[in-house]
């Protein structure tokens, strides 16, 4: 294919993550320095920060109404929005929304913590 890769989200299998559904780029490439996730989010999304990655999240499409919480200040979303989101920053998703994430470096499920409700 030569030296680059096209991918087609629609062609991935989607996995169930605290956020939702992804369907997750580059994830298994060793080559590739990040993954990019096309996300789907429905109702709220566990709280959870990660201890070395950084995410980006392009908000694709929204229902009015929907929000991140970023360590508990509420940002409200609209297509187009991005957002930073670094190491150590407590956020869920809250709404409909679909998301391209771009995580560096790439996605590691060791790297996320779940924070407890309680």
């Amino acid at each position: 294919m030569g030296r680059f890769l096209a991918v087609d989200f629609d062609r991935l299998k989607p996995v169930t993550c605290p956020c939702g559904e992804a369907r997750r780029a580059f994830v298994d490439l060793p080559e590739a320095p990040l993954s990019v996730h096309r996300t789907r989010i429905q109702g709220a999304a566990q709280a959870h920060y990660h201890r070395r990655l950084t995410e980006t999240y392009f908000v694709i499409e929204c229902q009015e109404g929907s929000y991140l919480e970023l360590d508990g200040q509420r940002v409200e979303l609209r297509p187009g929005l991005v957002i930073l989101i670094p190491p150590g920053v407590i956020h869920r998703a809250v709404g409909s929304m679909t998301i391209l994430n771009i995580v560096v470096p790439k996605f590691d499920p060791t790297d996320e913590v779940v924070v407890s409700s309680e």
